[in-house]
């Protein structure tokens, strides 16, 4: 089997489509069929189901594009290296929301400093997406909150971090450390969406202790979720780092659960197939070595 295969598999995957992969690779639509069909009888697999004129990816289907997305990744970059090794570069990094808002800049001006004619291109998302990105080949390196959930993807941590329960200054639990977890029970909660690290850590403590929040509010951005605690409107836990200045300027106030704590690593994430170039690596060094202005 060749990389032309391969890399007509994944335009298939990527299209849906025999026939837009054609389009898209300047192929006859058989010779992307042609291709596929020399795949599943050179390997003994199925990689599609045929259902009224319409391509479904079988799991081993799924299987084989995992390999498959990440040699034509590691060709492509192969490619790029060699024939542009003097000319600017490009590194993809994915960050979660906390950390492309406190942590990234510093890391890419250090970044840059070490490579001034690179280019970083960012993506800033929740971490269960930039693991996602990660998967498939969208960013080179991620920086996560939590833990991951796959076993292609290799994690290095490289930050400590904790969530603080934050309320109004008027509330009850201002500023108190000795609020036990059951009087959170009848609290309010604006919380953030499912899907960001903050959330999955908060949603397991809670169910370690046989109990279970529902938020009244959902939110993907921290800002509002801050202001609408700054109006009593309910309680909520969020990331240090995303709170630091609020509860410097007095606007809310933060509480501590007693025998209760919610801290955490920051990870840099990266598919175990990746091809990493020096300027990941060095990336990769720089976050795990940058002293951040938080300390």
């Amino acid at each position: 089997m060749t990389l032309r295969h391969l890399k007509i598999f994944v335009t298939v995957c990527e299209t849906g489509s025999a026939t837009a992969a054609g389009e898209k690779l300047f192929l006859a639509q058989p010779a992307v069929s042609l291709a596929i069909s020399e795949l599943e009888n050179y390997y003994g697999i199925k990689l599609f189901d045929r259902i009224a004129k319409r391509l479904y990816i079988t799991e081993t289907g799924k299987y084989f594009l995992q390999y498959a997305t990440h040699i034509v990744g590691a060709f492509e970059e192969l490619e790029k290296e060699v024939k542009n090794f003097d000319a600017i570069g490009i590194i993809r990094v994915g960050a979660s929301i906390t950390i492309g808002n406190y942590l990234l800049p510093q890391y890419v001006t250090a970044f840059k400093k070490l490579h001034p004619h690179m280019e970083v291109k960012a993506m800033i998302d929740n971490s269960d997406k930039i693991q996602q990105y990660v998967y498939e080949n969208k960013v080179d390196l991620g920086l996560i909150e939590g833990i991951t959930h796959s076993n292609y993807i290799i994690t290095q941590t490289f930050h400590d971090d904790e969530l603080v329960m934050i309320c109004s200054n008027v509330h009850p639990f201002a500023n108190r450390t000795d609020i036990d977890i059951r009087e959170l029970d009848d609290q309010p909660f604006l919380l953030r969406e499912v899907g960001s690290a903050g959330r999955e850590l908060f949603d397991s403590v809670i169910t370690a202790h046989g109990m279970e929040i529902i938020p009244s509010w959902e939110s993907i951005s921290t800002q509002a979720i801050i202001k609408a605690v700054q109006a009593n409107l309910g309680i909520s836990v969020l990331p240090f780092l995303l709170v630091k200045d609020s509860l410097d300027r007095k606007e809310i106030s933060k509480f501590q659960l007693k025998d209760v704590s919610f801290k955490r690593h920051f990870s840099i994430i990266y598919h175990k197939n990746k091809f990493l170039t020096q300027s990941a690596k060095d990336m990769i060094a720089i976050c795990s070595h940058v002293k951040t202005a938080d300390g």
